[in-house]
């Protein structure tokens, strides 16, 4: 997993490689800290998983694109 902050304060998360639950584990600690985070993950589960994470603690989450690959913007 590589997790780094961007200029926006943003974290970001490359879980590709990583089976779920691992990508949602790494986003839930992630959010512990900051209120957006970025999530890159490849598992064909990690879509599911992190939706429900997110509407679990109330958050938004939308698609987006990254360098690295297609992903999700998570944010409070």
């Amino acid at each position: 997993m590589i997790a780094e902050r961007d200029s926006s304060g943003d974290v970001d998360i490359d879980a590709r490689g990583l089976k779920c639950p691992w990508p949602a584990l790494r986003l839930a600690r992630a959010m512990r800290d900051i209120d957006n985070v970025a999530i890159v993950a490849d598992d064909p589960i990690a879509p599911s998983e992190i939706a429900a994470l997110a509407a679990e603690n109330d958050w938004t989450i939308e698609e987006i694109a990254t360098q690295i690959g297609n992903g999700w913007r998570v944010s409070r």
